[in-house]
């Protein structure tokens, strides 16, 4: 597990300012399309929360996390809308918009 814990921290340190990932989206592009979960508690335990941006890391469906381990989803939600990422009322991104394609 530690192997898929350094991918997550390795994509999710490449996602770019103003853009999200879902946790799905980092799984597969760790290589282990089911492994979303694992994704959410891989970043949970981040050990370098300053480098490894885990606020760029949201639902499928956009929804911010409301157990943001980083302070909770308004947090969350300040960092994104801080990079120019809109979130809606109801703690949504638009990952038509957002979603970082690279």
């Amino acid at each position: 597990m530690q192997n898929f814990f350094q991918s997550v921290y390795e994509v999710v340190a490449g996602i770019p300012r103003g853009k999200v990932l879902s946790y799905g989206d980092v799984a597969k592009r760790c290589g282990n399309p089911r492994m979303a979960r694992q994704v959410g508690w891989a970043l949970h335990v981040n050990p370098r929360p300053g480098e490894v941006p885990c606020h760029r890391v949201v639902f499928a469906d956009g929804s911010l996390a409301s157990g943001f381990a980083f302070g909770g989803r308004d947090i969350q939600r300040a960092l994104l809308e801080g990079e120019g990422v809109r979130v809606s009322d109801d703690y949504k991104v638009d990952m038509a918009a957002f979603r970082w394609e690279g």
